[in-house]
């Protein structure tokens, strides 16, 4: 059978594995939430194929699952490329003891933002806009198939996106990674790859994160506004500093429900009293 096909020889993975891998992508955003994200459908969709590759290694197995639930968030069409990447190097992994394998989350960090900005741009800025006008258009008409235009004109390439997505990171991304291997190279790509995670987290956070201080006095006539002195300090002060003590809290394995349970109740306090808005 097609499906039955070998990929890995060593790991006795068959492209039906892959097919598993594909369909269980469609779940990456079933169960997302705000600490972790994507990051328990991301290990879903891995899941069976981790349990094929550390077969007779429980620990590692272990390690491998703590691994890909951590915190993972982008657009889900060019998700599976990820996957496929993420696949072949847990071979890498298994192969190689000295394999650092703090690189295969500092490689997904690092693809997250490049790839969910050309997702962005063609899923939701040009392939839905152009799937609406042209189903529209047939539903001004009285067309009852207007809706299936909608879904075939957006989904196909949806489709095609995470199919072969899949199959060219596991193919092509296994060779560039063992090419960067061999070469010595791949400490410095993790080290890069850090330092473009760091700088997507800094824009997530001068992004989502919206603290502003309405502050301000009058001193000898003169107007002074606390929120533009903070401005002058850094842009978006407020919302890093924020970020920085709930990073804080987590580290300090403060757990979740209470750290949600004293912003609300600090950012109620302070907002009631006016000093953050």
């Amino acid at each position: 059978m097609a499906d039955g096909k070998i990929m890995s020889v060593e790991n006795n993975l068959t492209k039906r594995d892959f097919i598993g891998v594909f369909w269980r992508s469609f779940t990456l955003l079933g169960s997302f939430n705000y600490e972790r994200m994507e990051g328990l459908g991301f290990l879903y969709a891995l899941s069976p194929i981790l349990k094929k590759i550390y077969k007779n290694e429980p620990e590692k197995l272990k390690e491998a699952m703590h691994r890909h639930l951590k915190a993972f968030n982008m657009t889900v069409a060019p998700a599976p490329f990820v996957m496929g990447i993420s696949i072949a190097m847990e071979e890498m992994s298994k192969k190689g003891e000295d394999f650092d394998t703090n690189s295969i989350n500092s490689v997904k960090s690092a693809l997250m933002g490049p790839l969910s900005g050309i997702g962005d741009t063609f899923f939701w800025g040009i392939f839905r806009i152009i799937a609406c006008a042209i189903a529209v258009g047939f539903a001004q008409d009285g067309n009852p198939l207007a809706p299936l235009i909608l879904l075939l004109l957006f989904n196909i390439p949806n489709f095609l996106t995470r199919w072969f997505g899949l199959f060219i990171g596991y193919k092509n991304g296994s060779k560039i990674l063992e090419d960067l291997e061999s070469s010595g190279k791949m400490k410095l790509f993790t080290f890069c790859a850090g330092i473009v995670g760091v700088a997507s987290i800094g824009c997530m956070i001068a992004f989502w994160v919206n603290i502003t201080s309405p502050l301000q006095f009058n001193i000898a006539g003169s107007d002074i506004i606390i929120q533009d002195y903070l401005n002058q300090i850094m842009p978006r002060l407020l919302p890093l500093t924020a970020t920085l003590i709930v990073y804080g809290c987590v580290k300090k394995k403060i757990s979740v429900i209470k750290i949600i349970l004293g912003i609300v109740v600090v950012g109620f306090l302070l907002g009631v009293f006016g000093i953050l808005g």
